[in-house]
Parts: structure tokens; C-alpha cells; sequence
């Protein structure tokens, strides 16, 4: 049994996806900002409870599968070199 959405479902589904859509786009140039901090860091200058905040927000970014780390990334216009 499949069902039909009505022009209104629709426009909802619509403004839903398009705020969906904006929040990713912020999302990740918080990311990319974050990745690129974190790629700058000299940690051995940082008092030891900002390395664990660091380490903390590294492997969370790490999480982030390749491909929305590179969208991040560009979404900042940053790139880290290995």
C-alpha cells in the first residue's frame, strides 16, 4: 500500500530538507575550522588540559568519514598536509 504526499507534506519535507541542508553547511565549517586548528597545534607549548580538549576534538573529527572531512576542509578552504 503506498501512500501519496499531498502538496502540503511536501512543502514541509522541502523546508525541512533545505534547513537540514544549511545546518550540515554550518556543521562543517565548524569542523573544517576545528581541523585546521587542530592541524596548527604545537602541543608541546599548551598547558595539559588544553592538549586533552585538543585530543578530545581530534578524535572526534577523526570520526568523520573522508569524504565529509574533505567537505569540511573545503568548506574553510584548508587542506592538512600528511
Amino acid at each position: 500500500m503506498q501512500k501519496t504526499i499531498n502538496p502540503d507534506e511536501s512543502k514541509m519535507l522541502s523546508a525541512e530538507l533545505e534547513l537540514l541542508m544549511k545546518e550540515r553547511q554550518n556543521l562543517l565549517i565548524i569542523a573544517g575550522a576545528a581541523a585546521g586548528l587542530i592541524a596548527e597545534l604545537n602541543t608541546s607549548d599548551l598547558p595539559i588540559r588544553t592538549v586533552e580538549a585538543a585530543d578530545l576534538l581530534a578524535t572526534t573529527i577523526n570520526k568523520l568519514s573522508e569524504e565529509t572531512l574533505q567537505d569540511a576542509l573545503n568548506s574553510v578552504h584548508a587542506s592538512i598536509d600528511n
